[in-house]
């Protein structure tokens, strides 16, 4: 058996383009050599790794079985040259990034933005998804690091703990339990309804947990997709809904919404940091773990990412000892 890196590389690109023009394209060479190498692949392997048809390639059940195998096998090839290859001098190259929503959208575009002013030959990409979703993006090795809210349970998953966050209670102001600062179990909740995170969404399962026996009686109106979204419905009279602090700190201070301390309950949650356990870090991941680790070495906690003036002068303290 001779199978290539380069057929593994051909096999992969065809499996994104679904055609082997595109991938020819792609790869920069001729269709010819994309059908050759495609179908010695597929020849070692004892059968075809496609379903064909006049327009398009799609993976059959043989080559579903073998993709996430060619992709770890490229995968520790890249890496294995990126650890051999990395000198000394400017830290350069891309890192993939996934986030759950509150850390995708109120914190980490401050630390990529600071990163980014000391490392301009980085290029940084995040996806924001569910802490579900984010989970499984690492599983299979799609993104290299991940940052999220929820409970990680994987065992392909490390989970390292970065800071502390805390969720809220939020109500509109004129809303008749906002009245009090307090949110009291099981009366309150008995006569509120809520405006909740997708199913997936790491503060929506915290939250439930938090709620313990008394989830049962949770009434839900209406579930979104965003963070922004849940606020908005909130604004608009639809319910309560329970959201990080990170999220809602400047409309608290404006007044535009009421926050409820849930009694008796703490509503703290750490905040997660996932790789895959192969994972290699490259120079680019651990500089960039690094920039993070200053999170948890704040003695504020999650204030310091409650406005741009705080995490700047956190990051000016990165920045002095680099």
């Amino acid at each position: 058996m001779q199978i290539t890196l380069r057929q593994f590389e051909i096999f992969s690109a065809v499996v994104e383009e679904k055609q082997v023009t595109k991938a020819s394209k792609k790869l920069f060479i001729t269709q010819s050599a994309v059908s050759h190498a495609l179908n010695e692949l597929e020849e070692q392997l004892g059968g075809p790794l496609f379903d064909r048809d006049s327009r398009s390639l799609l993976l059959n059940d043989r080559g579903r079985y073998v993709l996430p195998l060619c992709r770890e096998v490229l995968s520790k090839t890249k890496h294995i040259w990126k650890v051999m290859n990395e000198k000394e001098g400017p830290i350069a190259g891309s890192l993939n990034i996934v986030a759950s929503s509150t850390i995708g959208n109120y914190v980490l575009p401050h630390l990529v933005g600071v990163f980014k002013s000391l490392h301009p030959d980085t290029y940084l990409n995040i996806q924001i998804h569910n802490t579900r979703a984010a989970e499984q993006l690492i599983v299979e090795r799609k993104v290299d690091l991940g940052f999220v809210e929820g409970e990680v349970g994987h065992e392909e998953v490390l989970v390292k703990p970065w800071f502390e966050d805390e969720l809220v209670i939020i109500a509109h102001p004129s809303d008749i339990l906002a009245i009090s600062d307090r949110f009291h179990l099981p009366r309150d909740l008995r006569r509120s309804k809520w405006v909740m995170r997708e199913k997936g969404s790491g503060t929506a399962q915290i939250f439930k947990k938090k709620l313990g026996s008394y989830v049962t009686e949770l009434d839900v109106s209406m579930e979104l997709g965003h963070t922004e979204a849940v606020k908005k419905a909130v604004e608009a009279g639809c319910g309560l809904a329970c959201v990080s602090n990170l999220a809602v700190s400047g409309e608290i201070e404006r007044k535009e919404l009421k926050e409820l301390h849930l009694e008796d309950v703490d509503m703290k949650r750490k905040l997660h940091i996932i790789q895959h356990k192969n994972k290699i870090n490259t120079r680019l991941i651990a500089e960039f773990l690094d920039f993070c680790d200053i999170m948890s070495r704040c003695s504020q906690g999650r204030e310091c990412l409650t406005s741009p003036k705080k995490i700047k002068s956190l990051l000016a303290e990165f920045r002095a000892i680099r």
